[in-house]
């Protein structure tokens, strides 16, 4: 019963919020902008299927490390600068023919892979993002691909490896996006 008083001047205040802007007239918006990005080593963690503590915004600079909390998959993050002219989101990128997804891949900054239950190493770059810009942050393992299979695979190839399993952890969602500032 001591809602309704409530219930009654929560619905009046916001009717006078909608009548204080005419149709003519739209409430300026702000977005908070921080005043110091985060730099220095960032701890990345990969669950199944995505990233804990990505930003959005980092310095310049910043290392990013991986921890994989999964007790099956084997985890990486592929960090892939993006041209400055590429406008699409990644996730509209996830979505291109392997063929043209591939175009992107000679932009890989900094791969780190991950086994399951354990702390990531480099296996391209050191984890360290210098160059200022937009990357994509991708995990491509294949889903259900054997860790130890993967990794030895791994040891012997030039690029990814080729093992067996579905279709790749982005697909799942495990991707973000990150914007590097000098």
């Amino acid at each position: 019963m001591t809602r309704r008083p409530w219930i009654a001047a929560i619905a009046a205040l916001a009717l006078m919020l909608v009548g204080a802007c005419s149709a003519d007239e739209v409430a300026p918006t702000t977005t908070a902008t921080p005043t110091t990005l985060p730099s220095g080593t960032i701890e990345l963690t990969a669950t199944d299927y995505g990233f804990e503590g990505l930003p959005a915004r980092v310095q310049a600079g910043t290392t990013f490390t991986l921890t994989n909390t999964s007790d099956h998959e084997l985890h990486e993050f592929a960090a892939i600068r993006l041209p400055d002219d590429e406008t699409r989101s990644v996730e509209e990128l996830l979505q291109l023919p392997p063929e043209e997804l591939a175009a992107f891949f000679p932009l890989v900054e900094s791969v780190m892979i991950a086994p399951p239950g354990e702390g990531g190493f480099p296996v391209v770059g050191t984890g360290t993002l210098t160059e200022p810009g937009r990357y994509a942050f991708i995990c491509a393992i294949p889903t259900g691909a054997d860790p130890a299979e993967y990794l030895a695979a791994a040891a012997e190839s030039d690029g990814p490896p080729q093992v067996d399993g579905g279709p790749p952890h982005f697909a799942h969602g495990m991707y973000g996006e990150v914007v590097v500032e000098s």
